[in-house]
């Protein structure tokens, strides 16, 4: 059983979010919380597996709650929500150890999926969103990369055009497809590039691509 807590300032969002999940066997909503601060009390009261957070709430927003719990209790997995779908919120939670994000107007079947997709530890982002939100709001700092331990200099031909294509849009389907390689090759790489690169999941990598300059804004639709 996922035990799932949900954040949102807004009761009826709350409601809504806990009656999709609840009867479902494979989920328990072991908590609801009104804003960022009190999502992160029960969070470590109640250890849930998955937080589903909306980013913007009063007293403490979802964005630092989710730094807070990251770095707090790393096994609780943090699946953002916002209202609009090009919210730069989103790539901040995503930067600060999100999991995956959502638009509220999702379905139902959506949100059980997401949920299920980031309890195994993997991103939760449809490829090309993450490309548009980046492109939007990610800029090529005057600071060093947030992660980055390596130098996209230290990583293979290969990879660096990986690389390249996820942080355009490309699924792994996609990728496969337009290098001649299998999709379980393309897997292989991209753990490679995580590694070599220190982030976590695939919205962190294609993040350190946009920081890093090997993509540029505009160019997240390939």
């Amino acid at each position: 059983m996922i035990r799932v807590l949900i954040a949102d300032d807004q009761p009826l969002v709350r409601r809504g979010l806990a009656l999709i999940l609840g009867p479902d066997p494979e989920f328990e909503v072991v908590g609801e919380a009104e804003d960022g601060a009190r999502a992160v009390a029960l969070a470590h009261e109640l250890r849930p597996d998955v937080v589903v957070m909306d980013i913007r709430m009063p007293v403490m927003d979802g964005v630092k709650a989710t730094e807070e719990l990251a770095r707090t209790l790393p096994g609780t997995r943090v699946l953002a929500l916002s209202t609009f779908d090009m919210d730069e919120y989103v790539v901040a939670a995503l930067r600060a150890g999100a999991y995956g994000f959502l638009p509220k107007d999702i379905s139902p079947e959506e949100l059980i999926a997401a949920v299920r997709i980031v309890h195994t530890g993997e991103a939760a982002v449809a490829p090309r969103l993450l490309s548009r939100l980046l492109s939007a709001y990610v800029r090529t700092p005057e600071r060093p990369r947030s992660w980055a331990a390596q130098t996209p200099a230290e990583l293979t031909p290969r990879e660096l055009e990986i690389w390249r294509l996820m942080a355009t849009g490309r699924g792994n389907a996609e990728i496969a497809a337009e290098l001649d390689i299998s999709v379980s090759t393309v897997k292989n790489h991209i753990t490679g590039i995580f590694g070599k690169l220190g982030v976590r999941d695939r919205a962190q990598a294609v993040i350190a691509a946009y920081e890093s300059g090997l993509v540029e804004a505009g160019s997240g639709n390939g």
